[in-house]
């Protein structure tokens, strides 16, 4: 009697570990492939350009924080770049890099994200603004994540990244720079890293640009959406 009620017991459990194996470790693989092949396919049948803004839902700690502080769906952002016929993103993360786009798309919340562009790119970002563009970047590379959303360049985060390049190569200002208390901070996500980050010292005045404020500026017109 025992051996008949522990067989299928014990193929019960087999079923339910093969079930919680397929959904944690097989299908966010294949997902993360095919995001990466999507990427490719978009790279090989649409035309990117040099300075395009791309925007993603971050599954960092912090992205539900910033999603809620700044009332906006994206809270990571990069400025995509050719170099040596390889697409890339530039990013702010930890530290500043290049990362391939495939893999940063792949990156993001279900591979979702948003290409942006300078609705008179053509014009204004001519190959000597680019090389600046690409002198302000090299800059900023390897510099740490600016945990503190600070407005000075010894750290930087990734909406702060793209508009000091746009400014300093351009002389355009991509999105309206705000204070911190301009934000919605009443949030419990959002308190508990104020907390963590600033303790009781939260500088209410300090300069922000956040993602939002760059995805919605009238500077920009959307490319692709996927």
């Amino acid at each position: 009697m025992f051996k008949k009620i522990a067989i299928p017991a014990f193929l019960a459990i087999l079923l339910m570990l093969a079930f919680y194996a397929k959904r944690n470790f097989f299908k966010p693989q294949q997902s993360h492939i095919k995001v990466k092949k999507e990427g490719k396919f978009l790279l090989n049948h649409e035309e990117l350009r040099n300075g395009d803004l791309i925007f993603q839902v971050s599954q960092s700690s912090q992205s539900k924080a910033i999603q809620s502080a700044t009332k906006s769906k994206y809270s990571h952002c990069g400025i995509i770049f050719n170099d040596l016929n390889k697409i890339y993103v530039l990013e702010a993360i930890q530290p500043v890099k290049k990362t391939l786009f495939e893999n940063w798309i792949a990156k993001g919340q279900d591979g979702h994200f948003v290409i942006k562009r300078l609705k008179n790119a053509e014009q204004i970002l001519t190959p000597e603004v680019l090389k600046k563009m690409h002198r302000i970047e090299n800059q900023f590379m390897g510099r740490n994540y600016d945990l503190t959303f600070e407005w000075s360049d010894d750290k930087i985060y990734c909406s702060e990244l793209i508009w000091k390049i746009y400014k300093r190569a351009a002389d355009i200002e991509i999105g309206q720079l705000q204070k911190l208390s301009n934000f919605d901070l009443s949030n419990e996500v959002v308190k508990d890293k104020i907390r963590e980050r600033y303790g009781s010292q939260i500088p209410l005045d300090e300069s922000v640009i956040s993602p939002v404020a760059i995805f919605e500026s009238d500077l920009l017109e959307t490319i692709t959406v996927k």
